[in-house]
């Protein structure tokens, strides 16, 4: 057995300088890559920020909301206008009718009171008048 842990020994040392050496051959190609990456020449891109695109669009949205919620209530203001003017219109063309009535029932009242007037003044009733007449000839003769 002592034989064998001698050749593990042996062994063991032999793979430890394998070992190192393997190490030493990546600690190269990792430093030799890494000099290599940070000496190339690189291409810088400048961000170029485009918040002032979406800016510019939001206050484009925003006016285009406000123009239109304006020219909606404008609008609006404007169809009550003209529903008022048509209302105050069609109750001056009432007012006129209801004027216009008043003064046909004045005229038919007048009218109604003159017939009235001609009924109660005559002297003598309708079925006597042609009574009435024969005795005014009569009396001019």
């Amino acid at each position: 057995m002592k034989q064998d842990s001698k050749k593990m020994d042996l062994s063991g040392e032999m793979g430890d300088a394998e070992l190192e050496a393997v190490l030493g051959n990546f600690k190269a190609s990792a430093r030799a890559w890494s000099e290599a990456a940070y000496s190339r020449p690189r291409t810088v891109k400048v961000a170029r920020h485009g918040s002032w695109k979406l800016a510019a669009g939001w206050a484009l949205g925003c006016v285009l909301v406000a123009g239109g919620m304006t020219g909606g209530l404008h609008q609006r203001e404007v169809h009550r206008q003209q529903a008022r003017v048509v209302a105050a219109e069609q109750a001056r063309q009432q007012q006129l009718a209801a004027q216009a009535a008043q003064a046909q029932n004045r005229v038919d009242d007048s009218d109604l009171m003159a017939t009235v007037d001609t009924d109660v003044s005559r002297a003598v009733p309708s079925a006597m008048e042609p009574l009435a007449q024969l005795m005014d000839q009569g009396e001019s003769q």
